[in-house]
């Protein structure tokens, strides 16, 4: 049964998704304020497997608890609900560690979607090369079929995508559900440009309009990790007015 926990202060807000995740089959519980939430997650690493993080919190607010959760070794999958809505807030979350961002209100068959899209990416990450995901989203199950391999390695690197780390000359990254997911598509696309547009539609399946710089927050992220000289990327190429292009070997 896929554990959930709820941080948020709102009693009333925290009691309603208790019940409703529950009823539809989820286990889940709840934290009232940040401290108490990051407490836990950091004492109980795989004590959960999906956290639903409201920003407004007092005192150790979302994005705190979502960056000192990353900065602490911490990769379950997160998911932000706020009331702020706007585009740098989403973006800020995201560059924070977030891997999902769901303004209020909400309808909760929206909620329910998103919940099961984070915990198909996070098991498509984990699924050996050639796995088809049971049940995907329209518009990515014929792309699931194909996952890309489980291990990679170039030059000097090796993404270890069942573990979410990527190792560069014996130091090792931990990465995100949202970074592993995004190199995992880059790498399974190798040498081919892929659009923003694609990016957003296929690794975080927004179909509305997005600000696309988050894309070029994550890639420049990355690129931190992977290149050499990160303002002259070699591997995660810009490919001008389109996107992005992974590349193994470049000459």
């Amino acid at each position: 049964m896929t554990r959930i926990l709820i941080v948020e202060d709102e009693e009333h807000l925290a009691t309603g998704l208790k019940f409703n995740l529950e009823a539809e089959g989820y286990a889940a519980e709840v934290e009232d304020s940040g401290e108490k939430a990051l407490a836990r997650l950091t004492s109980e690493p795989n004590g959960v497997d999906l956290v639903l993080l409201d920003v407004m919190l007092p005192g150790l607010d979302g994005f705190e608890v979502v960056r000192r959760l990353r900065e602490a070794g911490r990769f379950v999958p997160v998911m932000m609900l706020t009331a702020r809505g706007q585009a740098e807030d989403i973006l800020k979350g995201f560059e924070l560690g977030a891997d999902d961002y769901l303004p209020k209100p909400f309808d909760l068959s929206i909620l329910y979607a998103r919940i099961e899209s984070l915990l198909r990416r996070q098991a498509w990450l984990r699924r050996p090369s050639g796995a088809a995901l049971e049940g995907a989203a329209e518009g990515r199950a014929a792309d699931a079929k194909d996952a890309g391999p489980a291990e990679y390695a170039f030059g000097q690197i090796t993404l270890d995508f069942t573990r979410q780390l990527l190792v560069r000359r014996g130091y090792e990254q931990s990465l995100t559900l949202m970074e592993a997911t995004l190199l995992r598509y880059l790498v399974r696309h190798e040498g081919r440009p892929v659009s923003r547009k694609a990016l957003l539609e296929e690794v975080w399946g927004v179909r509305q309009d997005t600000d696309t710089r988050t894309i070029d927050n994550f890639v420049a992220r990355l690129r931190r990790y992977i290149e050499d000289e990160p303002s002259k990327p070699r591997h995660l190429q810009t490919v001008r007015g389109v996107g992005y292009r992974f590349v193994k070997a470049p000459e």
